[in-house]
């Protein structure tokens, strides 16, 4: 049997100092290496971090390609969101309004808006077989946009060519669409109509009308609406759909379509309608004749009938702050009681003259002090039907009105059609970064 060899040992090398010493300085290294990759690693997530947290949006990690807006298999990116906010300052400068950043959140609101709604036509015109030719858009920028400096209008023509297309498509579509859907002839009524403060003056002016005083010299005395008065009355020939664009008016038409032929109307109420008059009841409080200041309470009303009514009774003890809060039409000082502390000129020639009165006794309530540079809700409406005809031919300004009305209600729909998708990426911090660099150019 064979003997297993003796395993023989090799010596153990011992390094010398000088091998330690290196070494050791390697190992140094290696963990100072690690340490400092382990630093940046945790500066870079506390950077990205922070950037999350507060909502920072740089270009770096927002890139001006990325996809801000989809209208279904169309996107649109920052960089065109961006020009379509340079394009909507230009036309406002074209035409004299200068725009500072604290104008640009309504533009930006409404670039998204213009943005999807352009295309959902485009989209939609091309279903019906409408469409705008290359040639054409570039035709009518040349036209639209021939005083403006080429350089300028380069850096973002493809919005440029994307708006003026909308505008092409809009006429192409009442042309060619929307006027095949109204009607040549219709029935129409020609309506006299006045517009007054209170149903007390209506009632009034209507006994006058039926005493046999014109409509329309009342009309140019006392209507509150400046198309009626400027027509002294007489609004003319008319198919349904017309006034209440003409006169703002909701209620005005239902009436004028039942009414009989040459009836003056009872006094029709009218709850939204502007208008440029107003009452102010005022109570003086404290008075500093040195620094020019007055301290009182106050409220703005619709008509004299109505603020002499409430005059009546905060002079029976009703309370001045409740019956403010509940009927003042004046939003600034509505809410705390109609408080108010004001200097000379801070408010109406007509509010300062009672209110800065020197011989004015404190705690004095005002008579309602008339003022017509105020705006107001409110009032009655009296109105005559001097004619009617149920098949008259429809004037053509009154045809176009249809048209766009029928176009503006179609275009309202598309977004609401579930065959559509419309999409917006934006937040609030992409906003704010888009109008920042709009305005830088």
């Amino acid at each position: 049997m064979a003997k297993k060899k003796k395993k023989v040992e090799k010596p153990r090398h011992e390094p010398t100092k000088r091998q330690l010493s290196r070494w050791k300085q390697h190992q140094r290294r290696q963990r100072f290496i690690f340490g400092a990759g382990v630093l940046i690693i945790v500066a870079v997530l506390v950077v990205i971090g922070a950037g999350i947290y507060f909502g920072w949006y740089v270009p770096e990690r927002q890139p001006l390609h990325q996809t801000i807006i989809r209208v279904n298999d169309t996107e649109f990116n920052m960089d065109y969101y961006v020009d379509t906010l340079r394009y909507q300052v230009l036309q406002l400068e074209s035409i004299g309004i200068s725009v500072d950043i604290s104008q640009m959140g309504y533009l930006a609101d409404g670039a998204v808006t213009a943005i999807e709604t352009n295309e959902l036509v485009r989209q939609e015109a091309l279903k019906l077989g409408i469409t705008v030719s290359d040639e054409e858009v570039e035709a009518k920028i040349g036209e639209q946009f021939a005083d403006y400096d080429p350089s300028l209008l380069k850096d973002f023509h493809n919005v440029i060519r994307d708006f003026v297309r909308a505008q092409l498509l809009r006429g192409k579509m009442l042309a060619e669409y929307f006027d095949q859907q109204v009607p040549k002839t219709a029935e129409q009524r020609r309506v006299l109509a006045m517009f007054l403060e209170s149903q007390s003056q209506a009632n009034e002016i209507r006994d006058r009308l039926e005493g046999g005083e014109l409509f329309s010299e009342l009309t140019t005395e006392f209507c509150l609406d400046s198309y009626c008065k400027s027509r002294e009355g007489d609004l003319g020939w008319h198919p349904r759909g017309i006034l209440p664009g003409l006169v703002d008016s909701s209620v005005l038409e239902d009436s004028a379509f039942s009414a009989e032929v040459g009836e003056i109307s009872q006094p029709i109420p009218e709850v939204a309608k502007l208008k440029a008059l107003g009452y102010w009841l005022i109570k003086l409080e404290f008075r500093d004749e040195g620094a020019g200041i007055v301290q009182g309470r106050a409220m703005l009303l619709g008509s004299e009938e109505e603020a002499s009514d409430i005059r009546a009774r905060l002079e029976a003890g009703e309370d001045f702050a409740a019956i403010s809060d509940e009927f003042s039409q004046y939003d600034e000082f509505k809410g705390n009681g109609g408080e108010f502390e004001v200097s000379g000129g801070d408010m109406s020639s007509a509010f300062d003259e009672f209110a800065f009165d020197p011989e004015l006794e404190l705690g004095s309530l005002s008579q309602p002090i008339k003022d017509d540079t105020v705006v107001t809700k409110g009032g009655y409406w009296l109105i005559k039907v001097a004619d009617a005809a149920d098949d008259r031919p429809i004037d053509e300004t009154d045809r176009d009105t249809l048209k766009n009305d029928l176009f503006n209600q179609w275009v309202g729909g598309l977004s609401d059609n579930p065959d559509n998708t419309v999409e917006s990426y934006l937040d609030a911090e992409k906003t704010n970064w888009a109008i920042i660099h709009a305005l830088e150019g």
